[in-house]
């Protein structure tokens, strides 16, 4: 069945050309969101991966969860796992210059996985994919490093709140189980 939020949020960014529908609207895979080097990240490019996206942020108290999340994307890529950074300073702990983003990431945690450009993850600004993620995913990101674990079908979503660290049993579990699927 056909969820009418997630394709309204979808056409509305497809109109806005903020981001990209898929014919049913209601998959990741429809959307499109800015790269921090400039560009695009059409989510399309892991179609049958599974997706953990998370909104990040440099300085913050949960910033250190970047090593962790380094080292699932190091651990499950080889089966299935993209891990995809999305800075954000809705909560006013992130840098507003993406050259600064990068080199933090770089410098500080060796980040490899893709990293969005800075953009809005919750209320009205939300990326039309964030705002999708939290309709499917039990809400929006109370705080930064929130996680949306996307299955490989791009349709199924599972949310996980900042203080559940990447590396904890239970989102291993979702991961592995995810990739099974």
């Amino acid at each position: 069945m056909v969820d009418r939020r997630a394709l309204m949020i979808a056409a509305a960014a497809v109109a806005a050309g903020t981001a990209q529908a898929s014919p049913a609207g209601t998959a990741a895979w429809g959307f499109t969101i800015p790269a921090l080097e400039g560009g695009d990240l059409p989510l399309s490019a892991w179609r049958g991966r599974v997706l953990l996206v998370v909104n990040t942020a440099s300085f913050c108290g949960f910033t250190p969860q970047y090593a962790a999340l380094q080292r699932l994307h190091d651990r499950f890529e080889g089966q299935g796992l993209t891990v995809l950074g999305v800075p954000s300073n809705d909560f006013n702990q992130e840098s507003t210059e993406a050259g600064r983003v990068r080199e933090f990431c770089d410098t500080m945690f060796g980040i490899t996985f893709p990293l969005a450009a800075i953009c809005h993850v919750r209320g009205e600004q939300a990326t039309p994919l964030f705002r999708w993620l939290a309709s499917q995913g039990g809400g929006a990101p109370r705080w930064n490093f929130h996680k949306y674990l996307v299955g490989r079908d791009g349709s199924r979503v599972q949310g996980f709140a900042t203080r559940l660290e990447p590396d904890s049993p239970e989102l291993l579990r979702a991961v592995e189980q995810a990739l099974r699927a």
